[in-house]
């Protein structure tokens, strides 16, 4: 389970609040207005942004102090943060190690690109592969990993609705069902009502407490009203 507890972030005149749970083994996902702190809630959980006070905590461990490496989390960004000079091969391995790779760890990466599709495409580089098969990669890397927090910010924003749909399904079927905890950023209400089993609510300096995310969307509070104007359906 993670939990945010009376996390307070401060960014120069910026401030978001959280306090609450989400427990293993979902989907939640995050909307809310640009520049309301989504972003910067999940850079927080990951490590990347200092809280000016409260605890994260994952299975009751507190990872406050921590850095982003030793937190058993894995943050996928938006664009998607693989590195242009090495394979793709190269990239998702170091989900495992920076260093040289061993012949049962290779086999590793084999088998995980395969299960995102890019079976035989190892040797490219990520300049070489289309938007979508970019995000498959990425994906790959954090399967490997296999961390139990899974932090997805907006990661699949530049593609299409098809291809949003079939990675979403892989964070299900790959991600989900193995029991992790994923939170995904999404400006898509649509997108988060289709794979999302909850969803946080990011606006005015609060992140809200994880709410079904039908029940949220079908009765929204005045300020995700705002946001959404009218667009859900």
């Amino acid at each position: 389970m993670l939990r945010l507890e009376a996390l307070h972030l401060r960014q120069g005149g910026f401030t978001l609040e959280a306090d609450w749970d989400l427990p293993d083994g979902g989907l939640c996902a995050v909307i809310g207005p640009s520049g309301g702190g989504k972003s910067t809630l999940m850079q927080a959980i990951a490590g990347f942004v200092p809280p000016a006070s409260g605890r994260v905590l994952l299975e009751g461990r507190d990872l406050t102090g921590l850095a982003p490496g030793a937190r058993g989390v894995s943050m996928l960004f938006q664009d998607n943060n693989l590195f242009p000079h090495l394979s793709v091969a190269r990239n998702v391995g170091l989900g495992l190690s920076s260093g040289r790779l061993s012949a049962a760890q290779r086999v590793r990466v084999d088998s995980v690109l395969a299960r995102v599709g890019l079976e035989g495409m190892g040797a490219r580089r990520p300049g070489e592969l289309s938007g979508g098969q970019q995000s498959r990669a990425a994906l790959a890397r954090v399967l490997i990993e296999d961390r139990p927090l899974v932090l997805l910010d907006e990661p699949f924003a530049a593609l299409g609705p098809g291809l949003r749909a079939e990675m979403a399904g892989l964070v299900r079927e790959m991600l989900v069902a193995a029991g992790r905890v994923v939170l995904m950023v999404t400006h898509e209400p649509r997108d988060a009502i289709a794979v999302a089993d909850m969803a946080v609510f990011v606006a005015d300096g609060c992140a809200e407490a994880p709410m079904e995310t039908r029940a949220l969307l079908a009765d929204p509070p005045e300020a995700l009203r705002r946001y959404l104007g009218g667009v859900v359906g």
